[in-house]
Parts: structure tokens; C-alpha cells; sequence
């Protein structure tokens, strides 16, 4: 058989079989007895919702993972994007041009497909745990507008990518990763001006106590906080949430309009303060250059894979092509892709115990930030006990208990 078919189903095969024995272990590790941590905040009934909540949707991933993953090697195994691929040559169009068909082709197959179990996670599962706010027409127009974006940034992006790799020889991959380069770095303050706002409304705080709290704590750190924004996160979902946001001098935070509901003045400067920790524990940076530098080994290591015969005949395609070159190397990449995202969780998670550490040393109290996180976590039904195996494979986050002990034992 050939090899890179073996690489590609094992990879896949693995994966799936790694992720389900995750969500398995997350399954029997749910505890009916509620942590001490929690009481007070937590009533049985709810915690038993917080249950029945993981439960349900670990249920339903297992389902999707293994329907995805019968897919997606059944349209491997009987040549699935040669079909695509003979679809788009079909309209006579340049090589460019054939490979952006190519890829929207398979990027409306896969919505098509994905849409069903999209809508069952948003209109049955959320609705029935009430987290659900989003109307069948914000629903679709979400989905439109994720179109048009995709449309515009990553037929862009990718028109530059097929241009280099087809006209350029050996330094193509060097010009493909500066234009995504140039992208990632694009990117924060393009989400903040255009992005975002085309999703979601967002108004600065209204005047009053909590926003002078929050000014007069980023006065106090030297954060250039440009603005507090209110986004209305309630017009898709009950959950709350606060993000950082804005790149050079323009700097904002966002805090989901039922986070500001939700919490008290002290749990939301506390919060901010998490936030800019990121930013001065330079947790972002670091992220960005991780990034591009990923990009740039992956560009690289494509280069050599392009128009590989033994690759294409592991997908039965008739023609070699840039387009599916891009496309055979990510799945045949999709295992250190895998090992990759295991290890930014693993830093994640580090960064996100250093971002609560600077919270409780510039506020003088991790009091409010524990608090705010037990509430945080109430409010969306979150797993109080995941099985060490989930986090270590899908945790960006350490767990509401492991973050509570690490701010309990912060020197005062």
C-alpha cells in the first residue's frame, strides 16, 4: 500500500481514537459530588445540569467525530478530491483560478455537511441547557457573512499562495510565508475595526463606578487601555466572557454585555486585570512569533512535497496540481499539526496560570478573581472535574479547581 496513504489513515485513525478515549475518561470522570471549592455557589440542581450539560455534548462529538472520520476516509479511499478536482478543471479556467474552485468547492462541501450537526448544537443542545439566544436568522446571516469573509481574506490569501507556488520555484514557499506573515500581523487590529464589528455590536462602557474602577486600574499598571467595550454576546448565547483585543497603540478589552450582568465590580476589574496580564507578561507576541514561525516551517516543508506523484497517487488523482498539493500535504501534516496544538495548550495553560498570577499581584487580592472565576463557571454549566487526558489534549485553559489552588497560594 503506498506509504503516504498509511501515514495519512493512521494519522487519522490515531486522532480519533486518542480524542474519543478523551471524551470516554471525561465521561466517567464526572464526580456527582460537588467540590467544597464550590458550595455556596453551586446548588445540587444546578451542578446536576452542569453534568448532564458535559454529558451531552461529549455525546454528541462522539457521534460527529466518528461520522466525520468514516467521511472524510471513504472520500479519501475512493478518490473522493479527484472528483472535485475534475469538477473545477471542467469550466476550462486558469490554474489559479481552477485551484480557488477547488478549494471553495471543498469548503461548501464541508459546510454543507457540517451544517446539520452545527444547527443540532446550537438549537437543540444549547436551547435545552438555555444558553441559546441565536434566531434562525442571526444564524443565517452569521453563516453569509462567513462566506463573504472567507470569500475576500482567504481567496486573497490563498490566490497569493498558488500564484508563488506556480510561478516562483524554490523560494515560492519563502514569499507564501511573508504574505501570511504579513496576515497574522494584520490580523488583530483588522478583527477589531472591520471583523468583529460586522458580527457583533460594541459600545463603550457607560459611565459610572465600574468603568472608572477599570480606567484606574490600567492607570495603575500603565496599560494604554484605548477603551472598555460592551459587546452584546447575549444576541448568540447566555454565556459570558472578556477578551483582549487591539495591537500597537490601540488597545481595548471587550467584556460580553452578561459578563458585566453577571458579576460585580471587583470580579470585573480583577478580570480586566487577567487580561492585561497577557499583554504584559507578552503572552500575545510570543504567540504571534510562535506562529510565524510555524508557518514558516510549514511553507517549507510543503515545498518539497509539491507535485509529489507518490502523494497523489495515494489520493487516486488523475493530474498533479498546486492546489491539491496544498491540500494532501496539510492532511499529511495533520500529525505533527496534532502534536503542535498539544504543545500552544501546554503553553496556554502556563500563560493563563501567569495572566491570574499578575491579577492577584496588581490588585492586591485573587480573592475577586476566584470568585469571579467560580461564577464565571457556574453561569456556563462548565465541567468542574475533566479527566487529566482531555486536558492535556484539548485544554487551552487549566481547569476553574487547578486555577483556584494557584491563586490560593499566591504569596501575599
Amino acid at each position: 500500500m503506498n506509504i503516504y496513504l498509511l501515514i495519512i489513515l493512521a494519522a487519522i485513525i490515531g486522532e480519533y481514537a486518542l480524542q474519543t478515549s478523551a471524551r470516554l475518561l471525561n465521561l466517567k470522570a464526572l464526580n456527582p459530588a460537588l467540590p467544597g471549592e464550590f458550595e455556596g455557589f453551586y446548588d445540587a440542581t444546578e451542578y446536576r445540569r452542569s453534568q448532564e450539560y458535559t454529558q451531552a455534548k461529549t455525546t454528541f462529538s462522539n457521534l460527529a467525530s466518528t461520522f466525520n472520520t468514516a467521511l472524510i476516509i471513504g472520500f479519501i479511499l475512493f478518490g473522493g478530491f479527484n472528483l472535485v478536482d475534475t469538477f473545477a478543471r471542467g469550466y476550462g479556467l486558469s490554474p489559479l483560478s481552477t485551484g480557488l474552485l477547488f478549494f471553495a468547492s471543498l469548503f461548501v462541501l464541508s459546510d454543507l455537511i457540517n451544517t446539520p450537526f452545527s444547527l443540532y448544537s446550537t438549537f437543540v443542545i444549547e436551547e435545552r441547557f438555555g444558553f441559546n439566544r441565536t434566531t434562525p436568522k442571526t444564524y443565517l446571516l452569521d453563516k453569509l457573512k462567513g462566506y463573504v469573509l472567507m470569500a475576500i481574506l482567504g481567496g486573497g490569501i490563498l490566490s497569493c499562495i498558488l500564484y508563488f507556488f506556480q510561478e516562483l520555484g524554490s523560494l515560492a514557499w519563502l514569499y507564501a510565508w511573508s504574505i501570511v506573515t504579513a496576515f497574522i500581523v494584520a490580523m488583530p487590529p483588522l478583527f477589531t475595526s472591520v471583523i468583529a464589528p460586522l458580527f457583533n455590536k460594541f459600545e463603550p462602557l457607560e459611565e459610572g463606578d465600574l468603568k472608572e474602577a477599570l480606567s484606574s486600574y490600567a492607570s495603575k499598571v500603565d496599560f494604554p487601555l484605548t477603551g472598555v467595550f460592551v459587546m452584546d454576546g447575549s444576541k448568540r448565547s447566555a454565556k459570558s466572557n472578556a477578551y483582549f483585543t487591539g495591537f500597537g497603540k490601540k488597545k481595548r478589552i471587550v467584556l460580553f454585555d452578561t459578563l458585566v450582568q453577571q458579576h460585580s465590580t471587583d470580579e470585573l476589574v480583577a478580570i480586566l486585570a487577567h487580561e492585561i496580564g497577557h499583554y504584559k507578561r507578552r503572552h500575545i507576541l510570543k504567540g504571534i512569533i510562535l506562529s510565524i514561525l510555524q508557518m514558516g516551517v510549514l511553507f517549507f516543508l510543503l515545498s518539497k512535497f509539491i507535485n509529489n506523484a507518490d502523494l497523489f497517487a495515494a489520493f487516486k488523482m488523475e493530474q498533479l496540481s498546486i492546489h491539491a498539493s496544498l491540500t494532501f500535504f496539510s492532511l499529511l501534516y495533520a500529525p505533527i499539526s496534532f502534536l503542535l496544538s498539544i504543545f500552544h495548550n501546554i503553553l496556554s495553560r502556563k500563560h493563563e496560570y501567569e495572566a491570574d498570577a499578575f491579577s492577584a499581584d496588581t490588585t492586591g487580592d485573587p480573592a475577586p478573581l476566584i470568585s469571579g472565576l467560580k461564577v464565571l463557571s457556574v453561569n456556563n454549566l462548565g465541567n468542574l472535574t475533566p479527566h487529566p487526558f482531555e486536558v492535556f489534549l484539548n485544554y487551552s485553559h487549566p481547569t476553574v479547581l487547578q486555577r483556584i489552588e494557584r491563586l490560593r497560594a499566591q504569596p501575599r
